[in-house]
């Protein structure tokens, strides 16, 4: 189906090559949910970003009025979005959706820099390329550390941002130290041996979900888990539970100027509701939502939901 983009990375052409495998199933929904990705790739594109080629996921009307920048969370990729993706293209918005280093179809960096100053470095490199000027930004869980670095150190023209998922946590020496082992042995060492998808997503439906999540959506959040590579889980686990992190939260939201939503999940144990809020009366532009009945997963578990807040929030600051 189609051209493959060129270049292209290898996780890319292998992960293609394994759905042309599954179109030819004879399960019907199989081959189904096959071809709608291989659809989905047929917006794919690669630029070199930092010295290692970055996959964006670019649709929508190319004259739009609005576009939005989409940025997955952490052990995530740009799938994650595909729901949000098709809701805001109909409704004549551009997208773009792309991996981070390390993750999805991005190569992996040999060198192991995995910090959230790299990708925001990496952000700003891929904008500049990509041209997007007077753009809106909706990011999710990790999404938003980057996002802010990116505001905070680097000349853009970002008009608002949606953060999902993302708050002020609770944090101290003990925290700082015995969170990254926890997280790293659960994903790095149990999640991601697993061959099969239902133990992660019991998983992810005791701690993560409040709500059922399709058969489709859960193989997407299960793809990520082996296309995230091994550093940049510990790596990334290791920043967001440091001290340093926390304590430059406060500073870096204060220095947006633009209207920051954040959404938070009445059902979210990890970045609760009144984390989201505490983070939020810390600025002087943002708001606050609070969705009912949602966990820490609302672009998969709510999709159009979390696609109404983002649709409504771009129209609010065109």
């Amino acid at each position: 189906m189609g051209n493959m983009p060129d270049p292209s990375s290898q996780k890319f052409r292998d992960y293609r090559e394994k759905l042309l495998k599954r179109q030819q199933s004879t399960n019907t929904s199989e081959k189904r949910r096959a071809t709608y990705e291989l659809a989905l790739m047929e917006n794919s594109h690669f630029v070199e970003v930092g010295g290692l080629l970055h996959h964006y996921h670019d649709s929508g009307p190319r004259d739009a009025k609005e576009t939005v920048l989409l940025i997955h969370g952490w052990d995530c990729w740009w799938m994650w979005w595909h729901h949000v993706i098709g809701s805001l293209n109909a409704q004549g918005i551009r997208t773009v959706a792309y991996d981070m280093k390390g993750h999805g179809w991005s190569e992996n960096d040999p060198a192991n820099h995995y910090h959230i100053d790299h990708f925001a470095r990496d952000l700003d490199e891929l904008v500049r390329k990509l041209e997007l000027r007077n753009f809106h930004i909706a990011a999710f869980s990790f999404g938003p550390f980057v996002s802010l670095d990116y505001a905070y150190k680097y000349p853009n023209s970002v008009k608002s941002m949606v953060f999902f998922n993302f708050g002020y946590l609770p944090n101290n020496e003990f925290i700082s130290k015995a969170a990254p082992t926890t997280i790293n042995f659960i994903f790095n060492n149990l999640l991601r041996g697993l061959t099969w998808w239902l133990p992660a997503y019991i998983f992810a439906r005791l701690v993560l979900a409040k709500n059922t999540v399709m058969q489709h959506d859960i193989m997407i959040g299960f793809e990520s888990l082996g296309l995230c590579a091994t550093e940049a889980i510990r790596q990334t686990t290791e920043q967001i539970t440091s001290l340093e992190t926390t304590e430059a939260l406060p500073k870096m939201v204060q220095s947006v100027k633009v209207p920051i939503l954040f959404v938070g999940g009445e059902g979210d144990s990890i970045m609760t509701c009144e984390n989201a809020k505490k983070l939020q009366e810390m600025t002087a532009t943002g708001s606050y939502l609070c969705v009912p009945q949602c966990g820490h997963l609302i672009t998969l578990e709510l999709p159009e939901t979390a696609s109404e807040i983002v649709l409504r929030h771009v129209k609010s600051n065109s």
